[in-house]
């Protein structure tokens, strides 16, 4: 019991040092860079996020920018709520996407066709669900250019309400945290150590073009981590950053939607690896599902004889400290932490499901779309 505790202790110290790799946006209220920017955004039935989205568009504080949005195909109010959101703004131009050719998958090539109808030096990839803060740009773009990076990205704050969302989502930033060695992803062309969320990737276009933009992932339903992959290839410098005070994502709208939104990319995330997906499930459930029986073992002591073994209280208390730390860098409920053996049992198991639905070739639906 003493090793085991040895061993989680020095996960956690390894995450405190690996989070010093990890850039803060430059706080600035104020720009000095004249570059021009297209923020571009593929919209498919987002009705219920497009309006917000427009409003802390508008709000922006740097000036010199065009905001493209795509209509992929929606089937409900987004066109319309999009058209009485911009109305006479010059600043807001809205497309209709076309049909989806066979081959590619949608977000990508709606990011593709979006590209085409960019105009400026810097692109801004966003995703509906996401608002930014009023100085998010300039921000942004001073620790681009201040750091040489030809691709910004980061994960954003997830505010969180349903229980799925809760345990799974700021899973995003402990595993990036914890599992990515930040050193070698923002100071090496190393392309195995990238990251990247497709919600807030500002590239600089001419870098963008020489990768071959969206249309060199074409098939990919991974197309951040593909994209700052191919970047760090062609020996672009890739910035992963931490982005939470300046952008938000409400990701989803019910426990179904984040329950199909990472089954979708969690295997796949992991390249498809069995042998991975069955290394992490042993991993979790030795690291971070078992500290929760032994406490429960350890308070079944004190209740029935009431004595203290603190060895196997300690897993516990330092697992939930290594979540907290994560989750008060990242600004989210650092309360979430004390589930943190729930949190691991879900997802595992959902790790496993998504990789059974790619090895049946069942197909991963979204948005109304199927992909194998």
């Amino acid at each position: 019991m003493l090793i085991y505790n040895i061993i989680l202790f020095i996960f956690l110290i390894w995450t405190m040092i690996n989070s010093l790799f990890i850039p803060k946006l430059h706080r600035k209220t104020v720009s000095n860079s004249k570059k021009f920017v297209s923020i571009l955004i593929p919209v498919r039935n987002e009705e219920n996020n497009i309006k917000p989205l427009i409003n802390s568009l508008k709000n922006l504080n740097y000036k010199n920018y065009e905001v493209i949005l795509l209509n992929d195909q929606s089937t409900d109010l987004t066109k319309e709520y999009i058209l009485s959101s911009i109305k006479d703004d010059d600043r807001f131009i809205l497309i209709d996407g076309d049909a989806l050719p066979t081959g590619w998958t949608g977000k990508v090539y709606a990011c593709h066709q979006l590209s085409k109808k960019a105009r400026g030096e810097l692109l801004l990839f966003l995703d509906a669900d996401i608002r930014l803060h009023q100085n998010t740009l300039q921000s942004a773009i001073h620790t681009l250019q201040s750091r040489s990076g030809k691709l910004l990205t980061g994960f954003p704050r997830f505010p969180v309400a349903y229980l799925l969302e809760k345990w799974l989502v700021p899973m995003q930033h402990f595993l990036i945290y914890f599992h990515l060695p930040l050193f070698f992803a923002n100071y090496t062309k190393l392309q195995s150590a990238t990251a990247a969320h497709g919600s807030f990737m500002l590239f600089d276009k001419e870098s963008y073009m020489k990768i071959g933009g969206h249309e060199s992932i074409k098939h990919s339903l991974l197309d951040d981590v593909h994209l700052a992959r191919l970047m760090k290839k062609h020996h672009h410098k890739v910035l992963l950053t931490n982005i939470t005070s300046y952008v938000t994502c409400y990701m989803y709208t019910s426990n179904k939607e984040v329950w199909n939104g990472f089954k979708k990319n969690i295997f796949i995330g992991i390249g498809r690896s069995v042998s991975l997906a069955i290394l992490l499930t042993m991993f979790y459930l030795f690291f971070f599902i078992l500290p929760g029986i032994l406490l429960l073992y350890g308070i079944g002591q004190i209740i029935l004889f009431h004595t203290v073994t603190w060895l196997l209280l300690f897993p516990y208390i330092i697992i939930a400290l290594q979540k907290f730390i994560i989750d008060w860098q990242t600004k989210q409920k650092t309360s979430i932490c004390f589930a943190m053996p729930l949190i691991a049992f879900t997802f595992i198991t959902l790790l496993n499901a998504s990789m059974i639905t790619s090895l049946t070739k069942n197909g991963y639906n979204w948005k109304g779309r199927t992909y194998l």
